[in-house]
């Protein structure tokens, strides 16, 4: 095709899942952040979903990439099927015959698996991929499985991913109970203009374009208005318009010439056959700008250096650029903590960092933030400040559930200049 015409190594936009070609914008990372969570949490129950063609197979490949080998995994792609088929689909995964078994034995077998490989020390992921097409009662037998544990947490992880309709079914009356043992909810919305850009480069980049410019710079607006900034329709356009430029020997994609891609593929702009914006708001779990319930206030010995405000969903906290309030500093874990604004009140929770959260001088996983609240991260401080009490329901607040998991600090840390020249060093 046009490899040797534009000197690569690799085609740069093929449709299929390739976790090499994975470009991170900030959303993709908060997304792939959330499905490590379902490790770290010993009732890590996660939902992301996405429009078709916004990246959610490539993060699933990722993550599975990247996983430990200690964890154990059951990856559901075909989704129309009965609970009987379901539970069959899962044993396969986990390397039995199951064909012949009925349905109790079915589970009988499923909960034997989970409780050994406990007891091994492994830990069991499902993660199931075009989730919408679940049926009600698949999804129920999902929340039993999820229930599984032993006398101190649940055994069975899982990660349901699909398109916005899985929210839809998700939220039916029906559901409740499910969606009760959620732990984290998250949608994956469209690329902006800019990642749209950065998208097309990444791709071009690792498939052995360097720094050569393609794509000629007036494309990437007219990129944007006819994909939305949806990966797979950006991957369909830019394919399309590098084919025509080798067929007519040009070097680069001119406008011109992704125009005619565009009249070859009988599209029209994105935002008129969606009847969407091209600038979605950011995912439910996010911090609303439009509705803040409080900021936080990031300082460094005593001297204020930062602030992020707090709305409905969750704040993340850590050492990249790609969290909400960023640390950076070595004693920081590159997703360390996060804030969960609920009607319940609001919580910061440790995300398994190295180094944890202090409460007090002591070591915390979870506890509830009230005006002027403050809590240790490294050499950091955090504070809460409320802004508007009335949003937030005060609930009641029972300190052994969030303390529960409350650990002594290993050492206080008295000489803070020692710490500071030990991070310093690290640096």
């Amino acid at each position: 095709m046009y490899l040797e015409h534009f000197q690569l190594k690799e085609l740069p936009f093929r449709l299929s899942p390739d976790p090499s070609f994975l470009y991170l914008s900030q959303i993709h990372s908060r997304a792939k952040a959330y499905m490590e969570s379902t490790i770290w949490f010993t009732d890590g129950f996660v939902v992301i979903t996405g429009e078709i063609g916004s990246g959610k197979t490539t993060l699933i490949e990722t993550f599975l990439r990247e996983i430990d080998q200690d964890v154990v995994v059951a990856q559901i792609n075909q989704t129309q099927i009965s609970p009987v088929e379901f539970l069959q689909a899962i044993l396969v995964q986990f390397g039995f015959s199951p064909f012949k078994m009925r349905k109790a034995e079915l589970l009988a077998t499923i909960n034997e698996f989970l409780i050994e490989q406990y007891s091994k020390g492994r830990k069991v992921l499902l993660i199931v991929d075009e989730a919408q097409n679940l049926s009600l009662k698949v999804l129920e037998e999902i929340r039993l499985l999820s229930g599984v544990e032993t006398t101190k947490q649940k055994v069975l992880h899982i990660i349901l991913a699909g398109q916005p309709e899985l929210s839809d079914k998700l939220d039916s009356p029906e559901l409740v109970q499910l969606m009760q043992r959620v732990r984290l909810r998250f949608h994956l919305t469209a690329l902006s203009e800019e990642d749209t850009h950065e998208y097309i480069r990444h791709r071009l980049m690792v498939a052995g374009a360097g720094d050569r410019e393609i794509f000629e710079r007036e494309t990437f607006p007219v990129i944007y208005r006819y994909t939305g900034g949806i990966p797979r329709l950006v991957n369909t356009l830019c394919d399309t318009a590098m084919l025509l430029a080798f067929a007519k020997d040009q070097p680069t994609v001119s406008e011109q010439l992704l125009r005619a891609a565009i009249e070859e593929l009988q599209w029209v702009e994105y935002a008129s056959r969606t009847h969407t914006h091209l600038r979605p708001t950011m995912d439910d779990t996010s911090p609303h700008a439009q509705l803040s319930l409080g900021r936080l206030v990031l300082s460094l010995k005593g001297q204020r250096i930062g602030e992020c405000l707090v709305g409905p969903g969750r704040c993340i906290i850590g050492r990249t650029s790609d969290n909400d309030l960023q640390i950076d500093s070595t004693y920081i874990s590159r997703h360390h903590a996060q804030v969960v604004c609920s009607r319940d009140g609001i919580y910061i929770e440790d995300l398994n960092s190295t180094n944890g959260i202090f409460f007090a001088g002591r070591r915390i996983r979870r506890r509830r933030l009230e005006d002027g609240t403050s809590v240790r991260l490294g050499l950091h401080e955090v504070t809460f400040h409320e802004i508007e009490r009335d949003l937030v329901s005060t609930g009641s607040f029972d300190p052994a559930d969030a303390e529960a998991s409350v650990e002594p600090a290993a050492e206080e840390e008295d000489d803070e200049s020692a710490v500071e020249a030990e991070e310093e060093r690290d640096a």
